[in-house]
């Protein structure tokens, strides 16, 4: 794959140098922007740090929140609405919605003409997050946030489809800081530095490292089941539709004696012969204490009233996740983001140019 690789390379690095060279134009706003994104395909941990972000600015700014929205039945702009599932604006910006209802979370495939809309709206918000934009190059963000997997950084990566790269290495020129994600809860002093002489940070940059939490198992179903804490679980079922759910699967096989994986492709848009073969499947398993557990983000699709039979006569549960830095990385990461929004919040107003 090394041969198509190198002409991927030359592809995206023309595309780069276009905008690099102004030749392209970018839209520049005054409205503080802050990208989330990462320089690979996957999975690194986007939506719990757009998450961490929402509740790090709520209790001060008016938040929105841009997505692309894949996965989507809905084609262009879209502000989410209380009528509106993830046929219409998509799983992640469904999830926002669902947990932080005082923000706007808005879907469009141009992040430049959904950030115009937003910037219509009253009140206006003080601060956009976009969610998986790295390489939207048509907007420039003022804050730039690159996550990278702990167990797949992206300096020992190559390009598609040798690799999993959607651009080369030197794109991560353009973050701020860098965000270590999934790494271990306990973090030794050797590996953060054989993971920053990995990376070669610049000097502009800062990297932090993060992990996950997960959280208390939550039913989703309306029939009657009993609070899986309060019990030992022997079998668990787990249902995935993300792109690495190896985290997920570890944990889990620290709460149960047994784990089954049912996984699908990421953003997994789930129909009736996935259902009837998850069913086959839990009943299949001989125990009696066992449960059906899946990702947030999955529950927001299966939240679907197709599939209420299934979900309402098995015992459903999601588990939330978020996450959490390492020692000063967290008071580094919140000085730099409300510093950020804080001294470019005061004005809304747009104005375009070519940076």
């Amino acid at each position: 794959m090394l041969p198509f690789a190198l002409l991927y390379w030359v592809i995206t690095t023309l595309r780069n140098l276009m905008f690099d060279l102004h030749i392209q134009p970018s839209a520049d706003y005054k409205t503080p922007l802050i990208v989330v994104g990462n320089l690979s395909v996957g999975g690194t941990g986007k939506t719990p740090h757009i998450e961490y972000l929402i509740r790090l600015l709520q209790p001060k700014f008016s938040v929105a929140t841009l997505s692309r929205g894949y996965g989507r039945l809905t084609k262009g702009y879209r502000l989410a609405g209380d009528n509106d599932g993830t046929a219409e604006i998509g799983d992640e910006p469904m999830q926002y919605f669902r947990k932080f209802r005082d923000i706007k979370v808005a879907v469009d495939e141009s992040r430049r003409n959904g950030i115009d809309q937003l910037l219509k709206l009253q009140p206006t918000p003080n601060v956009i997050l976009l969610d998986d934009a790295f390489q939207h190059r048509w907007v420039k963000p003022g804050y730039s946030l690159l996550l990278t997997d702990y167990q797949q950084l992206y300096s020992d990566d190559y390009l598609l489809p040798a690799g999993r790269l959607r651009e080369p290495r030197r794109g991560a020129r353009r973050a701020d800081t860098i965000i270590v994600t999934k790494t271990p809860r306990m973090l030794s002093p050797f590996v953060r530095r054989d993971i920053l002489a990995r990376i070669k940070p610049r000097a502009h940059q800062q990297v932090l490292f993060s992990y996950i939490r997960y959280g208390e198992w939550v039913y989703f179903g309306r029939g009657d089941c009993q609070s899986p804490s309060r019990r030992r679980v022997n079998t668990i079922l787990l249902v995935t539709g993300i792109a690495d759910p190896s985290p997920l699967e570890e944990y889990l096989r620290q709460t149960c004696e047994e784990l089954v994986a049912m996984s699908f492709p990421d953003h997994h848009r789930y129909n009736e012969k996935d259902m009837e073969n998850v069913s086959n499947a839990f009943k299949n398993i001989i125990s009696r204490n066992k449960l059906i557990i899946t990702t947030e983000k999955d529950a927001m699709r299966l939240l679907n009233p197709l599939y209420e039979a299934w979900i309402n006569t098995m015992p459903w549960y999601y588990i939330p996740m978020d996450i959490e830095f390492h020692g000063a990385d967290k008071e580094l990461f919140t000085n730099n983001i409300l510093t950020y929004v804080t001294e470019n919040s005061g004005n809304s107003s747009l104005h375009q140019s070519k940076n």
